[in-house]
């Protein structure tokens, strides 16, 4: 990503999608925390686990259902949700869509 170091980008430029598939792109890598691009085909997710540190997610392309404990977050382009420390969260695709992954480990 060394790129973009001092460029403006866009976001949806970073991360493509691939059929059937999840890809990821690490933006930022630090000690204290990450950035995380990612893109989801229709239908693909993450299983349901946790993390020890808050997580950031910005949703800026299509649509998800992100489950916390349990309860479920419809999140369309624009949206944004805090994933507790040490809860359950889990993800699923609802149409293609990319999202940031902020994760502060402090």
């Amino acid at each position: 990503m060394e790129k973009i170091i001092g460029r403006a980008e866009n976001l949806r430029d970073l991360v493509g999608y691939q059929e059937g598939s999840v890809v990821s792109k690490e933006v930022i890598k630090k000690d204290i925390g990450t950035v995380t691009l990612f893109a989801f085909d229709k239908g693909q997710g993450l299983s349901e686990h946790t993390a020890p540190f808050d997580a950031l997610v910005y949703v800026f392309d299509g649509e998800v259902e992100i489950m916390i404990s349990g309860a479920p977050h419809h999140l369309k382009a624009g949206e944004i949700i805090i994933m507790p420390a040490n809860k359950p969260h889990a993800l699923k695709a609802i149409e293609r869509f990319k999202m940031m992954l902020v994760m502060i480990r402090a």
